[in-house]
């Protein structure tokens, strides 16, 4: 990788420290082709010392026990900042199935929470991009946080209401709606161009009748989600129940 300066080079052995690769083993290319050029192999701990001139690039051998991001969507709830309001891990799973993010498409993630959908349609791949609406100033921050994180710059973020905050917005290719639904939000996006993804997830009963009625006039698919997980009872386990979800997915 290339690096802005010599300084750099320091501030990156100081990350991968950082992160739990400490003992991975740098190759330093500095001025290379010129009279200056000098390629040296180094730990962490070296590079660290600094000492290196640019223009300089960077090749790493990874070693250490840090947190590596799988490359399938559901990542861990971990890895990401959240005041509790997030799509969890196995409905994140489902959810990015069924929005199917292909190369350069464009997503509106209404209803952003922590942005976590946003996120994992963006690491589907280096041309898809996201606008999320998130209403609530704290959670717009939470939201950036994370694109930053994962090192996305592709993650816009609007402070507003949908519908009314879509209007000026790119043309979606796929829209996920996470918060907000109500009539006025599923007249809106039906409005769209023929071939726009349409996904979004529902817990209330009132939500559920508005997807039953939308899947009814419109097409598509419904889909019950019911997750249990094991917890303790007693001197045993059983099965505590997450609310069951209602997903409609559809294709305009």
């Amino acid at each position: 990788m290339l690096l802005l300066d010599g300084k750099a080079v320091s501030a990156l052995a100081a990350y991968l420290a950082s992160a739990g690769f400490g003992g991975s083993t740098l190759t330093i290319c500095e001025a290379l082709g010129g009279p200056r050029e000098q390629i040296s192999r180094v730990s962490v701990a070296e590079a660290c010392k600094g000492g290196f001139s640019h223009p300089v690039c960077v090749a790493i051998e990874v070693a250490g026990n840090g947190i590596v991001v799988p490359l399938t969507s559901g990542r861990p709830d971990d890895l990401y900042e959240t005041d509790g309001v997030m799509t969890k891990r196995p409905v994140r799973a489902l959810t990015l199935s069924a929005l199917a993010p292909r190369a350069g498409e464009h997503l509106w993630d209404i209803g952003g929470g922590s942005g976590t959908i946003a996120v994992e349609w963006a690491l589907a791949h280096s041309t898809c991009s996201a606008s999320v609406i998130e209403m609530q100033p704290d959670r717009v921050a939470l939201i950036r946080a994370n694109a930053d994180a994962f090192g996305l710059d592709r993650i816009s973020v609007v402070t507003g209401i949908a519908p009314e905050a879509l209007d000026a917005l790119p043309v979606p290719d796929a829209v996920f709606i996470g918060g907000g639904l109500c009539a006025d939000l599923v007249a809106r996006v039906v409005a769209l161009p023929a071939g726009t993804r349409i996904v979004t997830n529902a817990v209330t009963l009132e939500a559920e009748a508005l997807l039953a009625t939308a899947q009814a006039a419109h097409g598509g698919t419904l889909m019950r989600i019911e997750i249990a997980h094991a917890m303790p009872l007693g001197s045993k386990r059983g099965w505590t129940s997450a609310y069951p979800i209602v997903q409609w997915s559809v294709t305009l």
